[in-house]
């Protein structure tokens, strides 16, 4: 009887190993790591302050309040992060900061990601003399000045939100095609592929159905690791004034603001900058457990 339960247990752990995929697996070693938990619950909270916020609170985004101009934080007066030069509430200021900065991280994001996850997988895919000069374009490309290349783009086209997105998002692809490229090479002589191949299967359907999903591991990694990057050169244009412009505003904005009244009121620059170094933190912090979660070496 005993021996009987012990097969039986042992053949119900075979099963429970066998029927978890790779991903579940992924996702129950990142769960055990605390510091992406404790990053992705942050991150969220703070994401839904930045949403719900405004509609709650009772100050409204752009009203001045003259009696209160440059006013250090009263919790009694309703302003949590005082007022900055112009009487306007700060801590409304900084949740609507917060909404402008993740979303061109996310959409600029998003762009990068269509453009290089594309150009990666049929460059390395199709190979040959298609893939020397594909990379030898983003070559050409690495070799511009990044920040050169954002900035003339601001001036040729004007300065707005949506500007902002396609700048990002169109420079920060080269290395996830080059990620993208190294991933395809290795999984296109694989013997999955070369089934697909000799059934006939086209390429276009080998690459969107082998291909890039067998890449998304690294490529989920970096992402989270481009949105913080984009957020942080976005703050740096709004910084220098090529960003986001009034009546929006960003962290970058709000940053750029506090700096100039760093000594006479140093809670304008506090607070925003505290916002954005926490989400900063958060998203590395994410994309290690993610890396971790994700190595195939570890398993």
């Amino acid at each position: 009887m005993a021996v009987d339960m012990e097969m039986k247990s042992t053949g119900s752990a075979e099963k429970e190993i066998q029927g978890r995929s790779l991903w579940q697996d992924a996702l129950r070693r990142l769960l055990t790591n605390k510091a992406s938990v404790v990053s992705c619950v942050v991150l969220l909270s703070i994401v839904l302050i930045a949403l719900i916020g405004p509609w709650i609170h009772p100050n409204p985004f752009d009203e001045v309040y003259w009696d209160y101009i440059q006013a250090a934080p009263d919790m009694e007066a309703g302003f949590y992060f005082g007022t900055d030069t112009n009487g306007r509430d700060l801590f409304v200021r900084t949740l609507y900061g917060i909404r402008v900065s993740m979303l061109v991280g996310l959409v600029a994001t998003g762009v990068s990601l269509i453009i290089g996850v594309t150009y990666g997988a049929i460059s390395g895919y199709v190979g040959g003399r298609t893939d020397h000069i594909m990379m030898r374009f983003v070559d050409i490309m690495y070799s511009m000045p990044f920040m050169f290349f954002v900035i003339l783009l601001m001036v040729i086209f004007g300065r707005n939100i949506f500007l902002i997105f396609a700048a990002l998002g169109a420079v920060e692809w080269l290395t996830m095609a080059r990620i993208v490229r190294g991933q395809a090479l290795s999984i296109k002589n694989r013997e999955f592929v070369e089934a697909a191949r000799a059934s006939g299967v086209s390429n276009f359907n080998i690459i969107r159905r082998h291909i890039i999903p067998n890449a998304l591991g690294p490529v989920i990694v970096y992402v989270t690791l481009t949105i913080p990057q984009v957020i942080l050169i976005e703050s740096f244009l709004s910084f220098l004034g090529l960003g986001v412009q009034e009546p929006m505003t960003s962290l970058g904005v709000l940053i750029s603001e506090g700096a100039q009244q760093m000594e006479s009121a140093p809670w304008t620059l506090l607070f925003p900058a505290s916002a954005l170094a926490i989400i900063l933190f958060c998203f590395n912090f994410i994309g290690d457990g993610l890396r971790d979660a994700l190595d195939p070496r570890d398993r």
